[in-house]
């Protein structure tokens, strides 16, 4: 299956990244190119909305461009008027939100963040019950090196084929590449 194939079948993307708290001072930019490939690409969206944290920049984007994006969302979720006709799922329960993102999702993508987007990322990934998604990391500016070295060290001893569930992309646009490579994977 190459990438013009993948586009044809909208995968459901699952994205953990946080708009708030320290990181990576280009989050915002990476979050809206991210969101313009997703959305050029076919891709629905799938976002989570936990105590205020949310990828606003990549939803704007993705919507800005067409693309589908929706929200599994805490009781607490404010939506600005930019995002006003997104579909929204409010889940009240943490760990039901985190088992929806992982019955829905076919891929997982996290961007540099917060602490608290990959708290959620790992808490959706563990919510699949032996099913873990595919994870694709940007690890721009080596964000997530210390995830790489892990997935290295010991998920290779511990998970068969964990090369198939766990990749790093070094930019935006091998992104997509990876996301390909890893639904193929599934497929």
């Amino acid at each position: 299956m190459n990438t013009a194939e993948i586009s044809k079948t909208s995968p459901v993307i699952g994205i953990f990244a946080s708009d708030r708290g320290p990181g990576d001072p280009e989050r915002a930019s990476l979050m809206s190119q991210t969101g313009t490939l997703l959305a050029r690409r076919g891709a629905q969206v799938l976002c989570l909305w936990e105590a205020g944290v949310a990828p606003l920049p990549l939803m704007a984007a993705a919507r800005q461009v067409g693309g589908s994006v929706s929200i599994l969302a805490d009781e607490d979720i404010v939506l600005p008027p930019t995002l006003a006709g997104v579909p929204v799922r409010v889940i009240p329960d943490r760990a039901a939100r985190h088992e929806t993102m992982s019955a829905e999702a076919e891929v997982f993508v996290a961007l540099p963040g917060s602490l608290g987007s990959a708290t959620a990322l790992f808490g959706s990934w563990a919510a699949g019950k032996g099913k873990g998604r595919p994870v694709v990391m940007l690890n721009r500016h080596k964000a997530f090196e210390v995830v790489k070295g892990f997935a290295g060290d010991v998920l290779s001893h511990a998970i068969s084929g964990h090369d198939k569930r766990v990749q790093f992309a070094d930019g935006v646009e091998d992104l997509w590449n990876k996301i390909g490579w890893v639904l193929e994977q599934r497929r």
